[in-house]
């Protein structure tokens, strides 16, 4: 028993979040009811305004111009304005074109519906990759 005073004697003094400063409760705390309402406040329900996703934006931007680039080409392969020794390549080229302007066209007009300050469209709407 006695070597355990000796260690919590040397202990250092930390406090507990939880329960406040070690010692008798303090009985002579004056409590006052809080004001009439029903425990909602309008600032709880607030959003705060969205951040702009400029790293997605760009992203979406990128994808939106190089698939669109890939359509002409491929238009230009499968109308035959590019040399016909490369037409084994147009299916593929368009094919990726469209898979690259599809999403990139969605996000730019949110971008841009979004900047504009249309109802019902916001940065939020555009998915943001630094969490």
């Amino acid at each position: 028993m006695l070597q355990r005073k000796y260690m919590y004697k040397y202990r250092p003094y930390t406090m507990s979040r939880r329960n406040g400063p070690p010692g008798p409760a303090p009985f002579n705390v004056k409590y006052e009811p809080l004001a009439n309402h029903d425990g909602y406040i309008d600032l709880q329900f607030k959003r705060p305004p969205p951040r702009v996703p400029y790293k997605a934006i760009a992203m979406a931007t990128v994808l939106f111009l190089l698939g669109s680039l890939l359509i002409v080409i491929g238009a230009c392969l499968l109308t035959g304005v590019i040399d016909s020794k490369y037409s084994d390549r147009t299916w593929p080229v368009l094919t990726l074109g469209f898979l690259l302007f599809l999403p990139g066209s969605y996000h730019v007009r949110l971008a841009w519906l979004a900047w504009c300050g249309r109802p019902g469209y916001s940065y939020a709407d555009i998915p943001d990759f630094d969490d």
